[in-house]
Parts: structure tokens; C-alpha cells; sequence
């Protein structure tokens, strides 16, 4: 049962989530708080892991979700579910495109998509922002369908995450010595600066 949960549970996120990979966060944090299969922070902790490997973020969350919850066959049977609504859709979508391209329809559907794959992308961000940042945490009410904010300890704002942001973004926009870096240089100096410091929450 938990496998067949796991692949309609990211099913639904592969055919909803429109707009790429940051905009599956929204639904995967949805799964997070209705299963109790991970927490916001674990989420936040597997988004970094996701960007710093090779492949699609999105793939990426869905084999590490389900690796944390049923293993190896968790990580293929979550994987599958992810992919399959976007294999469906592009078949359907290559071979009735040609004859579809001009219908005004068409067009006025996919210009609608791209504000709500922008907002779902925006709203990844900000939560990314918020949990990383700052010590507000988005609190949905049991029951209720808009979230609230809540401040965690330590005061409003994260100031070894604030610290090691700004200087990645000093060192990758204005230090000629080492903007030109590959981004992964950056990403390892961070998890050895987290390891040596212990940014990462206990």
C-alpha cells in the first residue's frame, strides 16, 4: 500500500506541477504535512541534495522521497509516478501539436499557464527563503487552507545562513578570482562550511 500511496502521491505532482522542478516544492510539501513522511526541514535539506546532483530537480526529489520511505523500490515506484503524467502528455502532446498550432485556444491556454507555473515557482522560493534565512516557519492550520507564520527560535532572521549567502553572492558576482568558478565548487564549499560550523539545524 505504501508504494501504490508513494506513486499516486507524486503522480499527482508530476501532473500538476507545471512550470519545472521548483514547482513540485508546493506539492511535496503538501505530502510532507498530510503523510508525516518527512518535516519542512527535511524537505529544505533534500532540495539541497536534489540541486547539487546531476538531473532534473524534480526526479531527484521524487527518488530521495522515496528512498526515505520504502528504500530502493520506494525511490523506483516514486520515480515512475513523477515521470509518467509528463510521458503521457508529451505523446499526446507530439502528435496532435501540428494540428493544434494555430488554434487561438491553444495558445491563450499555455499563455494562461505560465503566471501560475510563475506563481508556484515564487512560492517555492519564498518559502525556501523563509525557512533558510529567516526562523518564520509557514504553519497550516489542522483543517484550514491558508498558512499562517510562525516565529521559531533564535530570533527573526538566520544569521550564519544570511552570512553565508551574502558571501556566495559577493564571491560568485564581483570577485573576478573566483566568479568564473563552477557553481559545484561553491555548493561543496558550503556543505564543508556547514559541516565546520554547523549551520544546519540540530
Amino acid at each position: 500500500m505504501i508504494l501504490l500511496k508513494l506513486y499516486w502521491e507524486f503522480f499527482k505532482t508530476g501532473l500538476f506541477a507545471v512550470g519545472g522542478g521548483m514547482a513540485t516544492l508546493p506539492f511535496l510539501q503538501a505530502i510532507g504535512e498530510s503523510t508525516g513522511w518527512y518535516t519542512y526541514s527535511d524537505l529544505m535539506n533534500m532540495l539541497a541534495v536534489s540541486e547539487s546532483t546531476p538531473g532534473p530537480i524534480g526526479i531527484n526529489m521524487a527518488t530521495y522521497v522515496g528512498y526515505r520511505v520504502a528504500n530502493v523500490p520506494g525511490a523506483v515506484i516514486a520515480t515512475l509516478g513523477e515521470v509518467t503524467p509528463s510521458i503521457i502528455v508529451i505523446l499526446i502532446v507530439a502528435a496532435v501539436l501540428h494540428s493544434f498550432r494555430n488554434n487561438q485556444y491553444v495558445d491563450h491556454a499555455f499563455y494562461g499557464l505560465r503566471p501560475a507555473s510563475t506563481g508556484l515557482i515564487g512560492a517555492a522560493c519564498v518559502a525556501v527563503i523563509l525557512e533558510v534565512l529567516t526562523s518564520v516557519q509557514l504553519v497550516a492550520p489542522e483543517g484550514g487552507i491558508l498558512k499562517g507564520v510562525a516565529l521559531g527560535p533564535g530570533g527573526l532572521l538566520n544569521l550564519p545562513g544570511l552570512l553565508l549567502a551574502g558571501v556566495l553572492l559577493v564571491l560568485t558576482n564581483w570577485v573576478k578570482p573566483v566568479k568564473g568558478l563552477h557553481p559545484i565548487v561553491f555548493i561543496g564549499l558550503s556543505a564543508v562550511v556547514g559541516v565546520l560550523f554547523g549551520f544546519a539545524n540540530p
